[in-house]
Parts: C-alpha cells; structure tokens; sequence
C-alpha cells in the first residue's frame, strides 16, 4: 500500500482500488455496472496488467436509425460486443508520488476525464479523476483563497 505524504501528491487525492473488468466483459454489463455503482470511468485489467480504459461516454453510442451502415448494430449495448473493442488502449498513466500541478496540465493538455495511478511495479494502485483534482483545488482553495482575495483587493 502507498504511503500518502504530501498533500498535494496524486496519492493524496485519488480514488483507492478502483473499478477493473477484464477485456472480455460485454460492454453491456460494463454499462449496466458503471451505472449501479456511480463510476463513468473503469479500468481495463488483465493479470495485474493494465490494458485500457472505458469510460461511459465510449458506451453510450447512438442507436439511432439513419447512420451509416452498420454503425446501428456496432453501437447497441450488447453482450456479443467486448471492452476490448471500444475502450481506449494507449492509456498515460499517473504514479502516486506526482504532484497535482502535474496531473492538472495532462489533464488539461489532453482533455482527460480520469487517469490510472500505477505503482513502481506498473500495477494499478488508483484512480484520479476530474473530481478528485476539483476537490483537490477547492481545498487549495481553502487553505490560500483569503491570501488571493486579499491580493486582488484594491
């Protein structure tokens, strides 16, 4: 287990055990689990080893009539279609030692909604999400946002 030392570290502020499936989860129960549980994000492992990332957004498809051929089919939440398939493979991971200011520009530069932690042995740790980096900055916030107010007033 990682020991959390500085505040302001990625380890501080992510999500612990996060979320897996194996690749060969459907993307329907996928979906169906990122809903009873409350995640967007989840992680694709197999034998300790990250393979990719799903969010909700790579699921929710439109399966409407009138798109390209085929796309009506690919895009149905089925059990014939797998993780595999539709989540992002080339994933930028984060460790638990680097700081937020680190995360905050990857997430900005790339337009991320969430990102692994792993640890020194490439397993993964975490989780840092939008959400965690908000919460992170709301207590920066509150621990300097008087300084700053002062600062600006006239």
């Amino acid at each position: 287990m990682y020991e959390r030392k500085d505040k302001w570290s990625v380890g501080q502020w992510m999500s612990s055990n996060p979320l897996t499936v194996p690749p060969e989860t459907s993307v329907r129960s996928a979906f169906y689990r990122m809903r009873v549980e409350g995640y967007r994000h989840l992680l694709v492992v197999a034998e300790d080893e990250l393979l990719g990332i799903v969010t909700d957004r790579d699921l929710r498809r439109p399966d409407v009539s009138g798109d390209p051929d085929g796309w009506n089919e690919f895009y149905q939440l089925d059990e014939g279609t797998e993780v595999r398939h539709v989540m992002t493979g080339k994933v930028e991971s984060l460790s638990p030692h680097d700081g937020l200011e680190k995360a905050l520009k990857v997430f900005i530069e790339h337009k991320f909604g969430a990102m692994p932690v792993l640890d020194k042995k490439g397993e993964v740790i975490g989780i840092l999400t939008t959400h965690d980096l908000l919460t992170g900055f709301q207590s920066a916030l509150d621990a300097v946002g008087g300084l700053l107010r002062l600062q600006d007033a006239p």
